[in-house]
């Protein structure tokens, strides 16, 4: 009888240890399963912020914040199925942008914002989504700035907080630098005389004088301080990040980008692929 016990008793055991053996196993494969169909734990909607003056990318038209940057966040939010605070992208102006993210006010920011290892440091950034690049604008009839060189002992005007401002500081130190906090002041500024040139990104510069600018400007020089352009994102949500690159990565395949891309820099570029850099 005390066999016959210790018998079960031994059966007993090895079956539970079987249990649980096979428990285990299936919840690593239920994991593997959820990684690999890109699940990850986001939150039902999230705050997103833009600028409002950096055509074509975002700017405001008819009272209303639309542009290139502000189709794609929606698209990428559709896709990777979460919402947008209040149905509404905020905007402030772009050197609050960076702040903004690391304080908790915004969680997701596009604005042409240019991937660079200093804001890496402090926020976290997409899979690049546009080829940027800084360029020069001066006007269609000036014929003595013809490249970087040429900016020495000049004024140009840029934009506040960008990646332009440092590149001039930095490459051109005998140039005076005017920085502005809109795009309208800078182009306002070589217009009327009080500067002599722009360096900002290539794609507003051309989609201004294809379109406001009316040809008053154009492009001169190299495109300097090739860049992309990255989606920001509070630092520390790493299933946030994922979960953009995979929608982003979809939106590629299956042709969403590139309707969104024509329609807003086919006029400016014509046939050319991607354009070039905000800030």
């Amino acid at each position: 009888m005390v066999k016959d016990l210790r018998k079960l008793g031994i059966l007993f055991f090895v079956g539970l240890v079987t249990l649980l053996a096979a428990c285990g196993t299936s919840d690593e494969g239920d994991s593997d399963t959820a990684s690999a169909d890109g699940e990850y734990d986001l939150e039902d909607t999230y705050t997103v912020v833009s600028d409002n003056s950096f055509v074509p990318f975002e700017f405001v038209e008819d009272g209303e914040l639309v542009g290139f940057d502000i189709e794609l966040i929606k698209a990428i939010a559709e896709e990777a199925g979460f919402g947008i605070e209040n149905d509404e992208i905020e905007t402030t102006n772009f050197d609050g942008i960076i702040p903004g993210l690391q304080t908790g006010q915004f969680e997701i920011a596009i604005a042409g914002m240019s991937i660079t290892e200093e804001r890496a440091e402090v926020i976290d950034f997409s899979d690049p989504y546009y080829e940027s690049g800084i360029a020069i604008g001066v006007l269609a009839d000036r014929d003595d700035i013809n490249g970087l060189e040429d900016l020495d002992g000049k004024t140009v005007a840029t934009r506040l907080g960008t990646t332009s401002g440092n590149y001039l500081r930095e490459n051109v130190p005998g140039a005076e630098i005017n920085e502005y906090e809109q795009m309208d002041q800078v182009y306002l500024a070589v217009e009327n005389g009080s500067a002599d040139a722009v360096m900002y990104d290539l794609p507003n510069i051309e989609y201004y004088i294809a379109t406001e600018g009316n040809g008053s400007m154009k492009v001169v020089g190299e495109l300097y301080q090739a860049e992309d352009y990255g989606i920001g994102i509070t630092a520390g949500n790493e299933d946030l990040v994922a979960a953009i690159n995979d929608a982003l990565a979809t939106l590629r395949e299956n042709g969403t980008y590139d309707e969104i891309y024509n329609k807003w820099f086919s006029d400016a570029e014509g046939d050319s692929e991607e354009g070039t850099e905000e800030d």
